[in-house]
């Protein structure tokens, strides 16, 4: 029996609960707090990213500085606020240096995405960056071959749409890649209109037929530029930041 959408956020916000206190990983120990994700609970439309800069490792919240400011910007001109999507990364914590992420800590980590996929039920999985693309495509081809073209594809037990973003922060630093990334950005409304990915089984496009490497790829937050206070570790604070992150609502 499908399940309301109450129940699933219920259950998101137990998620968060068990995630802000993981220890599963070597990043438990050097992160500020778990960067869990931020919007609607029950969104169509989800972005993922690779991991947590400095400044969203500080403030608990993904996407937080100059690249988020430019994601804002791109969801406003088609109509969308922040609060309307979920935003999320691979990682729930920041690796040291903003390096990438590690075998360990990916396959560490990807349940919790995977059950986010499973909870909120999105549409479309739009990913940003070389990271995420390659990690959740499943493809060796980075985003600067596949960009802008959607693909269909299973994760946590949901079919969805995958699509291709440049990730902000490489638009921040390429006049060019920025006007593709809004290019890109204008598809959307469209492939969110096409509804809900047709059930696995059925013939789905593939970007080649060799997995990606764990481990391998580009597109951090490193450029996040927004500085903020760490949250506190009390159960009432824990309640009001699933809030703030939009999990109640």
């Amino acid at each position: 029996m499908p399940r309301s959408a109450a129940e699933r956020r219920d259950d998101l916000v137990a998620l968060y609960h068990e995630a802000r206190g993981c220890p599963r990983c070597p990043l438990s120990g050097s992160r500020t707090q778990v960067v869990f994700g931020s919007g609607d609970a029950d969104a169509d439309l989800m972005f993922v990213g690779e991991a947590p800069g400095f400044h969203e490792d500080a403030q608990g919240i993904p996407f937080v500085g100059r690249a988020g400011k430019l994601l804002d910007e791109l969801l406003a001109e088609n109509g969308w606020a922040r609060v309307e999507v979920f935003v999320a990364n691979i990682l729930k914590c920041r690796p040291p240096d903003n390096r990438d992420p590690l075998p360990v800590e990916i396959e560490t980590c990807r349940p919790y995405l995977e059950r986010q996929v499973e909870l909120i039920e999105p549409n479309v999985i739009c990913t940003l960056g070389n990271f995420a693309t390659k990690l959740l495509s499943g493809s060796r081809r980075g985003v600067t071959q596949v960009h802008g073209q959607p693909l269909e594809r299973e994760l946590g037990g949901r079919a969805v749409r995958l699509y291709p973003l440049f990730h902000p922060a490489a638009a921040l630093r390429t006049p060019r890649v920025k006007d593709q990334l809004r290019e890109d950005f204008r598809k959307l409304p469209a492939l969110l209109a096409a509804g809900p990915a047709p059930p696995p089984g059925g013939e789905s496009p593939a970007l080649d037929d060799q997995a990606a490497e764990p481990g391998r790829g580009a597109g951090s937050t490193a450029d996040a530029e927004l500085s903020g206070q760490a949250g506190s570790t009390a159960d009432a604070d824990a309640a009001a930041r699933a809030e703030q992150l939009g999990l109640f609502g």
